[in-house]
């Protein structure tokens, strides 16, 4: 039976150390050494130990390691399985001195072990060291936790602070043509949309998102009547319009806290048949990102108004998408922007204050 030894201090002042020994000499000897520093619960068998442990948790336990039914070593293993006692420290007692004992005890995980015979002011301070060590442990992992929380609590707030920088940026770009005000937000949506629906995963589609708010960037740099010009662009002002690609590039390339940030830039206006700019790329060696954004740009260039028409029927939109399917668009990509379309029956994604 475990017995808890009593005295008339309360037990909250005093840290607990459980001792396990099969012999009632030893139990009340280690009672006698050990009741003025600590609360102490002695347990005379291994049942009565993980009956107590199952319950209550004690600073420390002292196993004796040469125990009948089940030796110190094995109550250690099943000491473990207790989840609040996984962490629990625990220190052998043993009469042998080989060094195979001392081996194993810090194999087994022990924190340490004491020769019998038992010597009190040695017992008490490794006692007092390794309650000390543990408390300093505890200490560390808890400020770790704290800091952990507070740095997460940081950069949460940073990417929010990011975004929002991001998406100011997105709709200064917009803004600068004025038939198209908030293609950048929906071509981020509708690029996040598929790649949802291709199974990426959400730090992919995450990063996506960012991408293709960005994809416009270099609009910047094109003078503000070649891109409100109601009528027809001259080859020279086309020719004006194809440098934003290259315009994004340059603005991007150095934001080393996001890779790819430039891809879409770069590359959302290359098509699948090798017949786009500014680099000419075919297939697949034009990168994923951007031939997820180029279905989503052409898509929401054609369901947005201009100055020349209003947005295309949504029939139409999809038969364009269809006649581009392997040749302006990756045709993966392509059907999944058909699913969405197919999906929306009432024709909401388009320009008109209606979301993804």
């Amino acid at each position: 039976m475990v017995v808890p030894y009593n005295n008339n201090e309360a037990p909250s002042t005093k840290e607990t150390v459980l001792v396990v020994d099969d012999d009632r000499m030893n139990l009340r000897f280690a009672e006698h050494m050990l009741s003025s520093a600590y609360n102490v619960v002695l347990a005379q068998s291994y049942k009565e130990a993980l009956a107590y442990l199952s319950k209550e948790r004690p600073a420390l336990a002292l196993l004796d390691v040469h125990m009948p039914d089940m030796n110190g070593f094995e109550l250690l293993l099943e000491i473990r399985k207790i989840k609040t006692c996984d962490g629990l420290p625990v220190v052998f007692l043993t009469a042998d001195s080989d060094r195979e004992t001392e081996v194993r005890v810090f194999k087994e995980g022990a924190q340490d072990y004491i020769q019998k015979p038992l010597v009190p002011e040695v017992v008490l301070e490794r006692i007092k060291r390794i309650l000390s060590l543990q408390k300093l442990q505890d200490s560390l992992e808890s400020e770790v936790v704290r800091r952990t929380a507070e740095l997460k609590e940081s950069q949460h707030k940073l990417q929010m602070l990011s975004l929002q920088v991001v998406k100011t940026l997105a709709s200064t770009i917009d803004a600068k043509d004025r038939y198209t005000n908030g293609h950048s937000s929906r071509v981020a949506k509708y690029s996040r949309e598929i790649a949802l629906r291709a199974g990426k995963p959400i730090e992919y589609q995450d990063e996506i998102y960012i991408v293709a708010l960005l994809h416009d960037i270099g609009k910047i740099g094109v003078p503000d009547n070649i891109l409100n010009k109601s009528s027809k662009l001259t080859d020279e002002e086309y020719e004006t319009i194809k440098q934003h690609p290259s315009i994004g590039v340059e603005i991007l390339k150095n934001i080393s806290e996001m890779p790819n940030i430039e891809i879409g830039a770069h590359y959302h206006h290359e098509r699948f048949d090798g017949k786009g700019y500014p680099e000419g790329l075919s297939g697949y060696n034009i990168p994923e990102i951007a031939r997820i954004i180029a279905v989503a740009d052409a898509y929401d260039a054609m369901t947005s108004r201009r100055s020349y028409r209003s947005a295309l029927p949504q029939n139409v939109v999809r038969e364009e998408i269809v006649k581009g399917r392997g040749l302006q668009f990756d045709p993966d990509f392509a059907d999944i922007m058909l699913q969405m379309i197919d999906d929306d029956s009432h024709y909401e994604m388009r320009d008109d204050g209606h979301a993804v």
